[in-house]
């Protein structure tokens, strides 16, 4: 009995060095520093995307905004992040990825250097918001230029690595409300500049550009994209997606008004606790897509929208503070495991058309963030609370709960009315 435990321990030890050995062969078979001029272009990407939430609370008491114009400019980068994924997704297959993801860090550097020295009025911040998306079109960007960089057998490790990337919310939250409590909010952008400027120089030297995907016509790529908005599965998944994974980003980047206004809790502990949120929510994703992988991904994702609209809904009684962190860690921890459910649909039901569809449902989720802001700030000043914007992520649960069984009806669709020319995920 006693010497079991030695055996086992080496038993464990020769495991975990086999799986280290294939780590590094699977990293070695193809351009390594491109994986990670990748992952750090998405880090970057989403520590900007998500900059005005982190900074929400200290920008609001400088120009004395009420909540609702706080919900619009936490906003509108996840607005115009999810139409920017759309561009950029066309243009890594038509001008190449690499040439992409440079133009994207540019757009990001104008916003921030714009909002570092300038931003001191509403108007010039919503147009600094409008810029910021830019970082949300970074997944569009990111996941072509690595998976192109390593040979199909080790997809699944190398996306997964990149995705991790999305790490920088939960930098961000911790992070710029320590850079304002010592520089002001305009020095905090101001140091952002600093990693983006670095990534941009990285990328532009140690990324490899891969071929394109095809030579496609713009016109016929868009057609295409056209073409694949009506396919009826695709509008199902784009309809949840707005829900998980709008959810997610969204209440995680509002999270730190909420918190101050209606907890009272002060700016950093706010961002930590968003944070903390943000960071159990991305964790938990690949254990989604794992789990739909065993037991099929629509009857999961039907547990995890009616799970969602009964935590939502006690979440809306806004009970006091440690009751609320423990609920809303849950909310975005269901949020996230549903967002690993639903590219395993994606993946499952469109495996010749995964980069067109991944890119709509993915601009879709980022719609649905766009909404969540938005709908807390103005209900907050309509009603007095926070309550109904919680109510009202149940009752979208639950709708989109009650349409899982139609869609068990319909099975895995065909496309052939989209032909597969896109980039979005590869």
């Amino acid at each position: 009995m006693r010497r079991s435990v030695p055996v086992e321990a080496g038993g464990a030890g020769e495991f975990v060095a086999m799986s280290l050995r294939s780590f590094a062969e699977a990293l070695r078979s193809g351009h390594w520093p491109t994986l990670a001029g990748a992952w750090l272009h998405l880090t970057v990407s989403f520590m900007v995307w998500l900059l005005f939430g982190a900074l929400a609370v200290s920008i609001g008491d400088a120009l004395h905004l009420t909540p609702a114009q706080q919900g619009v400019l936490v906003a509108l980068p996840l607005l115009s992040g999810a139409m920017l994924r759309i561009v950029a997704g066309w243009s890594c297959d038509w001008v190449g990825a690499k040439r992409t993801g440079l133009w994207v860090l540019g757009l990001e550097l104008i916003a921030i250097l714009w909002a570092a020295l300038g931003g001191t009025s509403y108007g010039e911040l919503l147009g600094i918001a409008l810029l910021l998306g830019g970082g949300g079109a970074s997944f569009a960007v990111a996941m072509p230029v690595a998976g192109r960089a390593y040979p199909p057998a080790h997809q699944g490790l190398v996306l997964g690595l990149v995705a991790s990337g999305n790490i920088g919310t939960v930098l961000i939250l911790l992070l710029a409300p320590r850079w304002e409590t010592a520089w002001g909010w305009h020095g905090a952008c101001g140091i952002l500049a600093l990693p983006v400027t670095m990534v941009f120089g990285l990328f532009a030297f140690a990324v490899r550009e891969a071929p394109r995907a095809g030579s496609t016509a713009g016109g016929t790529w868009w057609y295409a994209a056209w073409g694949m908005m009506h396919v009826r599965s695709v509008s199902w998944l784009c309809l949840v997606y707005g829900i998980t994974f709008g959810g997610f980003v969204g209440l995680t980047s509002f999270l730190p008004v909420l918190l101050h206004e209606h907890y009272g809790s002060d700016p950093i502990v706010a961002g930590a606790m968003a944070a903390l949120c943000g960071f159990v929510g991305s964790l938990i994703r690949p254990v989604g897509g794992a789990v739909a992988d065993r037991w099929g991904g629509v009857p999961v994702l039907a547990g995890v929208l009616v799970v969602l609209a009964l935590i939502t809904a006690l979440a809306g009684s806004l009970p006091p503070l440690p009751l609320a962190l423990v609920l809303l860690v849950v909310t975005i921890a269901v949020m996230g495991f549903g967002n690993g459910v639903i590219f395993q649909i994606v993946s499952d039901w469109f495996p010749k058309e995964i980069g067109l569809a991944s890119g709509l449902v993915g601009a879709a989720g980022g719609i649905g963030g766009f909404l969540v802001p938005i709908g807390f700030g103005f209900l907050r000043e309509g009603t007095g609370t926070f309550g109904f914007g919680f109510v009202s992520l149940a009752v979208a649960s639950v709708i989109a709960a009650m349409t899982v069984s139609p869609v068990r009806r319909w099975g895995p669709p065909g496309v052939a009315s989209a032909p597969n020319v896109g980039g979005f995920s590869r």
